[in-house]
């Protein structure tokens, strides 16, 4: 009879101890992984970006509203393609082509605008029926109740954000010097932003606004009210960079959301100032 010898490698304590140990040292860093905040910011790169897309605002808003309309173009496909990947819906090709097509039809309405001061209602109009559009096209949504719901949110929300882009062409209608101390504003605020400098960078960011609007004052007609469009500036760009931030955000979250909703969440905060202003 022929024996076999069958020999098993059982762990030793030592060895058993270490696989136990890298399995629960796996555990805690996945652990402090999500215990850590989900709040992160964009970083330089995006802010450069934002800052590079606010100056051709800044350079073309003088100008009158067509020269600004290809740079608020590039920012209304961007914040639509942002906006779906910021609440986790990828690929989405249908509804950011739905709501990108909706802020060109609103920038189309304030062009054809006649009578100066009717940008408000003209876009509402639009807005109230890609709404509607939304509305009938989601119906023919083959997911699940909770599917329908979050792409419809997702796509009305984006189509709102495109259309409030728009406003910067209503803004530029009053005063175009107006739309580029905002973007001023706005690429100051976003680069101290971006520097995240401990526990003041919030104050340095809208300090930084205020000083863009200070330094752009000799050079418009605007005034001491200069400052006041740099800080509503600053203030937009801080609120759009804290959306952008939201909720463990990935490279491409930073480099559409985190570019273009610092602009966007600016535009009726320029036209709104210079109503009340100018």
């Amino acid at each position: 009879m022929t024996e076999v010898n069958v020999v098993v490698n059982v762990p030793t304590g030592q060895d058993g101890q270490d696989e136990q140990g890298g399995q629960d040292g796996e555990a805690r860093a996945a652990g402090r992984h999500r215990a850590r905040s989900p709040i992160i910011s964009p970083g330089v790169q995006p802010a450069l970006l934002t800052m590079a897309l606010a100056g051709v605002f800044a350079a073309t808003a003088p100008l009158d509203r067509w020269a600004l309309l290809p740079a608020l173009v590039v920012l209304q496909a961007v914040t639509a393609a942002g906006w779906f990947r910021l609440n986790g819906m990828w690929p989405a090709r249908q509804g950011i082509a739905l709501a990108f097509a909706g802020g060109l039809a609103a920038d189309a309405a304030l062009l054809l605008v006649v009578d100066e001061g009717q940008e408000p209602e003209a876009l509402l109009a639009v807005l109230g029926v890609w709404f509607l559009l939304v509305l009938v096209l989601q119906l023919r949504h083959h997911g699940s109740a909770d599917e329908r719901l979050d792409s419809l949110t997702a796509t009305a929300a984006a189509t709102l954000l495109t259309g409030v882009a728009t406003g910067y062409l209503a803004a530029t209608a009053i005063s175009g010097d107006a739309v580029a101390v905002t973007m001023c504003g706005v690429a100051a605020a976003t680069w101290f932003a971006a520097l995240r400098l401990p526990f003041v960078w919030p104050v340095l960011a809208l300090g930084a606004a205020a000083g863009a609007g200070a330094i752009a004052e000799p050079l418009t007609d605007l005034g001491t009210d200069a400052m006041a469009f740099a800080a509503a500036g600053g203030v937009s760009a801080l609120i759009g960079l804290r959306v952008a931030s939201y909720d463990f955000p990935s490279r491409f979250v930073h480099f559409t959301a985190g570019v273009a909703l610092p602009l966007t969440m600016a535009a009726p905060a320029a036209y709104l100032l210079g109503l009340a202003l100018l």
